[in-house]
């Protein structure tokens, strides 16, 4: 009967959330979770907006040559990232340094991008738009384009109460978006809620205690990222020479500091690290398996790992991985591209 009582509470929660989503404020914060960084007081939340800002999010027309959109870097079913290259894929074939990261939790992100020089979420996507190797425009010619739209002119009206579009209210559109990506149903989730049908194989539970014993200091629980900036050891890439957080601060204490990624859905978003270089699960395992204690390019946390772990350690530790896998996130029609809106 507890258990009974237990699914119908959950499914209720989960058809509230889901209602939640459809009908008003899309954005939510899952029970027992720490209160988000993000500061709705300067952006409120709504329905229109969120519609509006996923439909900026798939439009190609705010890069330069029309060709590029937010999600061709961040497609949803990888976590809202890229799959298919190591690095960034820009307009006219430019390849940037680095990785792209997942589109995930970002209302609990204080800092972003791999090296954390943006803190502020309303401005995260300047980057992209004018980066000359991503969307390579400028936000005067964006703006300009939206404002000859009356498609958008429309649509900012009734999202924002002004048919006049500025840089602001694009910026609070695409993040009223992004801001909606929760992802909170994996079933490490269900498994902590008590949902029935959700508990650990004896596999994952060994793992989930290997990983609070060596990896929740960093990729801290229920977040799986801390917002803090480590070094993973990782050698520095002689060609794209990427010394991380050092080249916003110009400070040498931060040499080879990047910021500590989620490991949400981990088991999609691969290619892994900041500059992409590990394909596989394992790799990333058999790396932080085997870093040595004297390795200077390497964070404290990481110097007390008990290592190296032995083969069914590692099997263990991914198993548990993929249970933070969430599949009604990474499938949620409410986050696709919709093909009536433009």
């Amino acid at each position: 009967m507890k258990k009974i009582k237990l699914v119908l509470s959950v499914g209720i929660i989960l058809l509230f959330l889901s209602f939640n989503i459809k009908e008003g404020n899309p954005f939510y914060i899952p029970e027992n979770w720490p209160k988000p960084f993000y500061n709705f007081e300067d952006n409120q939340l709504t329905r229109d907006k969120f519609e509006l800002g996923r439909t900026l999010f798939y439009d190609e027309t705010l890069s330069r040559d029309s060709t590029i959109s937010c999600a061709s870097c961040h497609l949803q079913y990888s976590g809202f990232t890229h799959i298919d290259h190591a690095l960034s894929h820009g307009i006219d074939g430019e390849i940037g340094n680095r990785n792209s990261p997942v589109l995930i939790n970002l209302a609990w992100n204080s800092f972003f991008h791999w090296d954390g020089g943006v803190n502020n979420l309303d401005k995260q996507a300047i980057n992209p738009l004018i980066h000359p190797k991503e969307m390579g425009n400028n936000l005067p010619e964006v703006i300009r384009r939206l404002n000859n739209s009356k498609f958008y002119k429309k649509r900012f009206l009734s999202a924002f109460g002004d048919s006049v579009i500025s840089t602001s209210n694009l910026l609070h559109a695409l993040s009223n978006f992004t801001l909606a990506l929760v992802s909170a149903n994996s079933k490490y989730d269900l498994m902590k809620r008590g949902v029935a049908g959700s508990e650990f194989t004896d596999q994952e539970k060994s793992g989930y205690q290997l990983f609070l014993k060596n990896c929740n200091s960093c990729h801290t629980e229920p977040l799986f990222h801390s917002n803090a900036f480590k070094r993973n050891g990782l050698k520095i890439d002689e060609e794209l020479k990427d010394i991380g957080r050092m080249a916003i601060t110009q400070r040498k204490s931060d040499s080879m500091l990047f910021k500590v990624p989620t490991l949400r859905n981990i088991e999609f978003s691969f290619p892994y690290m900041h500059d992409g270089r590990f394909n596989k699960l394992k790799e990333v395992v058999d790396h932080y398996s085997s870093i040595p204690a004297h390795q200077l390019i390497v964070s404290k946390e990481l110097k007390k790992i008990k290592k190296p772990f032995t083969d069914q350690q590692k099997k263990d530790l991914i198993a548990f991985l993929k249970t933070l896998s969430d599949k009604q996130f990474l499938y949620n029609k409410d986050f696709m591209f919709q093909r009536n809106e433009r």
